[in-house]
């Protein structure tokens, strides 16, 4: 038996929004809700430009748990786009607009229009770890190994 946490969601400003689909999963075993755009107009997204695209979309997220915001793999591959900040993260606490940080990283321009899924959020648990200060860290294998050590 399997867990589900429940997210609320509110639409904030429902006269307008009502034909924006809700975060949903696409198939039975996806691990991320498609979210679609709640924009008035088209956006056009040149090569490199970022937009704050909005979702018309408020939700409560239960305490210990986050939202990760990341790419559609379909955009990202067939067109680059992709989340300026991914994965990006809705903490439990907030509660305004859900908003996504678009970059085009292809070479061509691209088109966001109303209703387009844009983005795929995760539902995560999240661990508040205790930072405590120490004079030393204790010796590993790696030590002070960093990127590349192992010659990989």
């Amino acid at each position: 038996m399997s867990f589900h946490p429940a997210i609320q969601l509110r639409r904030l400003q429902p006269e307008r929004d009502m034909d924006i689909p809700l975060p949903a999963y696409m198939t039975p075993l996806a691990a991320g809700m498609d979210v679609c755009a709640a924009i008035e107009t088209d956006q056009h997204l040149a090569p490199g430009e970022i937009a704050l695209i909005p979702t018309g979309l408020a939700m409560a997220i239960p305490k210990g748990y986050e939202v990760q915001v990341r790419p559609r793999s379909g955009l990202a591959i067939k067109h680059g786009i992709s989340i300026v900040n991914a994965p990006g993260t809705i903490d439990a606490d907030y509660r305004g607009e859900v908003k996504i940080g678009l970059i085009n990283l292809g070479a061509n321009p691209y088109t966001i229009h109303r209703g387009d899924r844009i983005a795929q959020l995760i539902v995560q648990q999240v661990y508040q770890a205790i930072v405590t200060l120490v004079n030393e860290l204790d010796k590993t294998e790696r030590n002070e190994g960093g990127f590349g050590h192992t010659g990989k």
